[in-house]
């Protein structure tokens, strides 16, 4: 099997938003509209007379390519559907808008493009990937937070823009108890996040 998907390590993270305006530019998304996003998580708030909190990081956002994701189950055209890379695509052609797979999305990054009446999201730049190239985002990650891979392959094997894998180029990490997914309904997200040495609110 394969389930392809982006590492991403949130302590290198610097929130430049490089990855979401490569990735505007490179698949058309209308102004307004995003496949990626960065999020700040944190800090949290402080008593009275406490320190100010620094425990905070960077948490890019876009579709997971769950391993079993809700919005294949909800849709009624089978737009919506899983290819033999692991990515969940949209078929445009068959996808009526209805937006029952934007709605089924834990993590809110579908959206209606108005002007085609269809669902988009982020497809990991499925048109490179099938030519052996990384996903937009990777590329143009200026902190090299990015890595991609395939996780059956195991996190080790992720690599960034010029061949190197994560395990030769990031901090040593803990790959139990530093890895992370954003939260699983059932669905089983299959992006992975590396945290070191802060509080995993993701």
């Amino acid at each position: 099997m394969t389930q392809y998907a982006i590492a991403v390590d949130c302590n290198r993270c610097v929130g430049c938003m490089a990855c979401n305006g490569a990735c505007k530019m490179v698949n058309n998304v209308p102004i307004g509209s995003f496949w990626n996003k960065v999020l700040r998580i944190g800090p949290q708030e402080r008593g009275v007379g406490e320190v100010p909190s620094h425990d905070f990081y960077m948490l890019p956002v876009q579709c997971q390519h769950c391993a079993d994701p809700e919005c294949v189950k909800v849709c009624p055209t089978e737009a919506s559907h899983k290819i033999a890379d692991g990515t969940v695509q949209v078929d445009k052609e068959k996808c009526i808008g209805c937006q029952f797979c934007a709605m089924a999305c834990p993590y809110g990054v579908r959206y209606l493009n108005e002007e085609e009446r269809v669902v988009e999201k982020c497809t990991l730049c499925e048109q490179q990937i099938a030519q052996g190239e990384l996903p937009q985002c990777v590329i143009n990650c200026v902190g090299m937070a990015k890595w991609f891979g395939d996780v059956d392959q195991g996190i080790g094997s992720f690599r960034g823009p010029r061949g190197e894998t994560i395990d030769s180029f990031c901090e040593p990490f803990d790959k139990v108890n530093d890895v992370h997914t954003l939260t699983d309904v059932g669905n089983h997200p299959s992006f992975l996040y590396i945290l070191r040495d802060h509080t995993w609110r993701g």
